[in-house]
């Protein structure tokens, strides 16, 4: 459970590669994720290609901080895979949360970066990325060892909380 408390968006790196077997657990957490129907409609593509990170810090508003990354990952969704419309976006997501979570404990620093639903977002990725056209990209994830430090945060509130009805 420590790793939901101490998860924060971490967006400074040190310029050092992550190893390929930390790669291989945060795709190992990613596929633990659940999904609706247990449909599994994502894949992932793992970037490394400094160039690459450096284009997509370029194309996308919200990914400065690809130009430290040493590494990115792409979670898109199969859409022949549904066979319950829609719930890709849930599939996804919890597939980005298990990478965003192992990521904290390999003593990585990690962010989402979102693609969908910003469409021009979504599209310039997924070209760059050359996704085919049946597929779309939910989010980006910059992965790095941490540069910067950022303490717990507690966010539960009373006024957020409601029993039995609102």
């Amino acid at each position: 459970m420590e790793e939901i408390f101490e998860r924060r968006s971490i967006r400074k790196y040190k310029d050092k590669e992550v190893e390929e077997e930390k790669i291989q657990k945060l795709l190992e957490a990613a596929v633990a994720a659940p999904s609706a129907g247990n449909e599994q409609p994502w894949h992932f593509i793992v970037i490394k290609d400094r160039e690459k990170l450096d284009h997509l810090a370029e194309i996308h508003p919200y990914a400065k901080m690809l130009k430290e990354a040493p590494l990115a990952i792409a979670v898109c969704a199969d859409l022949n895979k549904q066979r319950h419309q829609g719930f890709w976006v849930q599939d996804c997501s919890a597939a980005t949360q298990n990478i965003l979570l192992e990521a904290v404990s390999l003593n990585l620093g990690s962010v989402w970066i979102g693609c969908h639903p910003a469409e021009e977002r979504e599209k310039v990725v997924s070209e760059y990325l050359e996704v085919p056209a049946d597929f779309k990209t939910l989010s980006l994830i910059a992965v790095g060892y941490p540069d910067e430090e950022k303490g717990r945060v507690d966010r539960l509130s009373d006024e957020i909380i409601h029993y039995d009805k609102w």
